[in-house]
């Protein structure tokens, strides 16, 4: 128990300076490169800071544990959503792009809606249990696949305004050499991996000895230390003032982990969902869809601080239900 707890602080720590770094040198990247943060976001980041889901999504296909890689996934991205975004608009009220809402938020809901069908299948095809095939797998990487071709076709379409006096002022700012800018990337990815590694390690063997279920560490536990990585970009992000950078990150990890790495864990191997039923699922889904209609209505294609909060204390409601079934 000693160690596991020395594992959650040093992880916690090398997520906070990854996450630092990573922003710093993305955002002088984006710069030099005359890309959007957006871009940035939708990319390096995201997919930098969901190595973890990766990696344990992969290694529970791999070992047979396909809760632990769905519940990874769904909880991930419930926690993406509902606590990343609403954590980062109390900081500061998240603006959104038209092209966003039109575009990227709509791919979001998608990957919840495909969730929600495959983890029915036992329903729609009239079979004993839901399981996620080798086929879905393969469909959701070409999802996966349609989303990166329109990613690098805006990378190559969209440019910082040149005539956008805060561009303006961005550019006369001291910029970061490209050398130490790849350097400050490459320091942040494996200090998030690392970290998140760490963090994980310590939280599921923490809750391993209090003798919680493997459901609930993967949709909870495991999911919450995977995501710390994109929890602390983004707050980064926030503060120190793109937006763009941020909700981008959260966006594409929720792409990346529905998509490609739940389409690569069943490609692997295929993976019954079991314990994660239309609750979760259905959170997923309402989640995807609250954050398309925060980002439309209230103000102008802005999250704000009252409908941060929402999302953080829908997040709490959900946790305390998962463990009142798990204790009940």
């Amino acid at each position: 128990m000693t160690l596991d707890i020395v594992y959650l602080i040093i992880g916690l720590a090398l997520i906070l300076f990854g996450a630092n770094w990573l922003t710093d040198g993305s955002a002088a990247i984006a710069r030099r490169f005359g890309i959007s943060d957006l871009i940035v976001g939708l990319t390096v980041v995201a997919f930098g800071t969901s190595a973890p889901e990766l990696v344990i999504s992969v290694m529970s296909a791999i070992n047979g544990s396909a809760g632990l890689a769905i519940g990874n996934v769904v909880g991930s991205n419930l926690f993406n959503i509902l606590v990343i975004i609403g954590v980062t608009a109390m900081i500061r009220p998240i603006a959104v792009d038209r092209s966003v809402m039109t575009n990227e938020l709509p791919l979001v809901l998608l990957s919840s809606l495909a969730l929600l069908a495959m983890g029915n299948s036992a329903t729609l095809d009239a079979t004993s249990s839901s399981v996620l095939t080798r086929v879905d797998g393969i469909l959701l990487l070409l999802f996966f696949a349609i989303f990166m071709r329109y990613t690098f076709a805006q990378a190559r379409s969209i440019r910082q305004p040149q005539d956008d006096p805060a561009a303006d002022a961005a550019a006369q700012k001291p910029q970061i050499p490209m050398a130490k800018a790849s350097l400050l990337v490459i320091a942040g990815l494996a200090g998030l991996i690392a970290g998140g590694d760490r963090f994980v390690a310590g939280a599921s063997g923490i809750a391993a000895a209090l003798g919680v279920s493997d459901a609930l560490i993967g949709l909870t536990i495991v999911a919450m230390g995977t995501s710390l990585p994109e929890l602390a970009a983004s707050i980064v992000a926030a503060i120190k003032g793109r937006p763009g950078l941020a909700i981008g990150n959260v966006i594409g990890s929720c792409i990346f982990n529905a998509f490609f790495i739940l389409g690569t864990a069943a490609v692997i191997r295929p993976l019954p969902f079991g314990s994660i039923g239309n609750v979760d699922l259905l959170a997923l889904c309402g989640a995807s869809l609250l954050f398309w209609i925060f980002a439309r209505i209230y103000r102008v294609r802005t999250i704000t601080r009252p409908e941060g909060i929402l999302m953080a204390a829908l997040y709490i409601a959900y946790t305390a239900w998962l463990i009142a079934m798990t204790i009940r």
